[in-house]
C-alpha cells in the first residue's frame, strides 16, 4: 500500500521550521514544492537562514503563482535592494497582472536604497492610472520615498484622488519644495478628510 503524500500544511510547517533551525538544505528542497504557499515559505526560510541568493529571488520573481512573486518583492523590500537583492529586477512586477503583486512591488521599489531604472516612470503611471486604489496609494508612497523630481507631477495629481490616496500624496510631498508643492499643501489644509488636513499641517509646521 502506497502511503499518502505529505499534506501541504505539513510541508509548509517544515519549510517554516527549516528557516528557524537554519536547515538550508530542507529549505532549498521545498523551494521546488508544487504548492505555492510552501515555495513562498521556503523562500522566507532561506532569507531567515542567511542563505538567500540572487538566483533564488530571480526565480521567485518569475514564479507562476502571485503568492511567490509577492513574497519575492517583500524580501527585496526587507533587504532594501541590497545584498542578494542588489541585482534583482522587480520593475517587471509593476506590470504584473495581479494587483496585490503590483502593490507589493510598488512598496518594495520605494524601499530600495537605489531606485531601479524605470521604476519612477512606471510608479508615476500607476499613481495616476491604476484601477486599484491600493496600488495607486503604494505607488504614490514609493514616489515620495524615492524623492525623484520626475515623480512630483504624479504625486501632485494624487492629492486630488480619493481620501486614502490623498493622505499618502500629501505625506509624499515631504521631500519636495516649490510653489506648486506649497499650493497643494495649502489646499490640503482645507480638505474634507481630517487626516489629509493633519498631514498638511504637519508638513507646513
Amino acid at each position: 500500500m502506497v502511503a499518502d503524500p505529505e499534506p501541504v500544511a505539513a510541508r509548509r510547517r517544515r519549510a517554516a521550521v527549516a528557516g528557524h533551525r537554519g536547515d538550508v538544505d530542507a529549505a532549498r528542497l521545498l523551494l521546488a514544492d508544487p504548492d505555492a504557499g510552501v515555495r513562498a515559505t521556503a523562500l522566507g526560510a532561506l532569507a531567515r537562514s542567511g542563505a538567500l541568493t540572487a538566483g533564488h529571488l530571480v526565480g521567485a520573481v518569475a514564479d507562476p503563482d502571485p503568492a511567490v512573486r509577492r513574497r519575492a518583492a517583500e524580501l527585496v523590500a526587507q533587504l532594501q535592494g541590497e545584498g542578494p537583492a542588489a541585482e534583482v529586477a522587480i520593475v517587471g512586477l509593476l506590470h504584473d497582472p495581479d494587483p496585490t503583486v503590483v502593490e507589493t512591488a510598488a512598496w518594495a521599489s520605494g524601499e530600495r536604497t537605489r531606485p531601479e531604472a524605470g521604476a519612477v516612470a512606471r510608479l508615476a503611471e500607476l499613481a495616476g492610472g491604476a484601477d486599484d486604489a491600493l496600488v495607486r496609494e503604494a505607488a504614490v508612497a514609493a514616489l515620495g520615498s524615492i524623492g525623484d523630481p520626475a515623480g512630483l507631477a504624479a504625486i501632485l495629481a494624487a492629492t486630488r484622488d480619493k481620501a486614502t490616496v490623498r493622505r499618502r500624496a500629501v505625506l509624499a510631498l515631504a521631500p519636495f519644495d516649490g510653489p506648486e508643492v506649497d499650493d497643494a499643501l495649502e489646499q490640503a489644509r482645507s480638505d474634507r478628510d481630517w487626516q489629509v488636513r493633519q498631514a498638511a499641517e504637519d508638513l507646513l509646521g
